[in-house]
């Protein structure tokens, strides 16, 4: 499980904030945000298992977030992981498109670039969706249907932005385990075994100049660390 929210021209001082939460088996093996070695103009960080990325930037002005789809079967371990997603487009600006899509498990992939921002799936059905100005989420389900942990975090975000508020406020909201009853499982997931990993923050002015922010919890939910950069988007 994961969870996102972006918005897209609609700060006053911040063309483009996202704010997400990585949930994960804490026993599963990653790497912290950093530049990737192979590729020192993505700052991302790295998933150990299979070696894609959840969430990064790449200093050529690209921007990916990857969740998975709820599928009760779980996972096809014939198919290619959805970290793959990120990487490739962080490095070389790939998409996938077509028949690519249903190379991977059921997935939901935010692409931002010089030319806008897409939100691609491929369930039910492949299909791919500008995002316009404002507020837009995503989370574990297809993206058409109603999914209450992705509508909690665009109401929070939407609130971050009229109240005027900083850094520290917006890593409140993506800490908060309050527990509603339409929800099913609040914005921050505190449990041993699976939970909320880490916490991210990527704040981009009109400009391009921008900061990626991760702070990472361990499996009592204590923060257990955090990496900062920041990062210019030019062209």
């Amino acid at each position: 499980m994961c969870v996102v929210a972006i918005a897209l021209d609609c700060h006053p001082d911040w063309k483009l904030v996202l704010a997400a939460n990585r949930d994960e088996f804490h026993a599963r093996p990653a790497a912290p945000l950093d530049r990737w070695a192979e590729a020192p103009h993505v700052l991302a960080g790295r998933d150990l298992q299979a070696g894609g990325g959840w969430l990064g930037i790449s200093e050529a002005g690209r921007l990916a977030v990857v969740t998975n789809i709820r599928d009760p079967d779980g996972p096809d371990p014939e198919k290619r992981s959805r970290g793959a997603l990120v990487g490739e487009w962080l490095i070389d600006g790939i998409m996938p498109e077509g028949d690519g899509l249903a190379r991977y498990n059921p997935f939901n992939l935010l692409l931002h670039g010089p030319d806008g921002t897409l939100l691609l799936s491929n369930r039910p059905e492949p299909q791919c969706t500008p995002l316009s100005p404002g507020i837009h989420g995503l989370s574990n389900g297809h993206p058409a249907e109603p999914w209450p942990r992705r509508t909690a975090a665009e109401r929070a975000l939407a609130d971050w932005i009229a109240a005027g508020e900083g850094e520290d406020a917006l890593f409140a909201m993506l800490r908060d385990e309050q527990l509603r009853d339409d929800m099913g499982a609040p914005i921050f997931i505190n449990a041993p075994v699976y939970g909320t990993r880490c916490s991210t923050l990527v704040l981009v002015d009109g400009a391009g100049r921008g900061r990626i922010i991760e702070r990472r919890f361990d499996a009592g939910a204590m923060v257990s660390g955090t990496n900062s950069f920041a990062f210019s988007w030019l062209g």
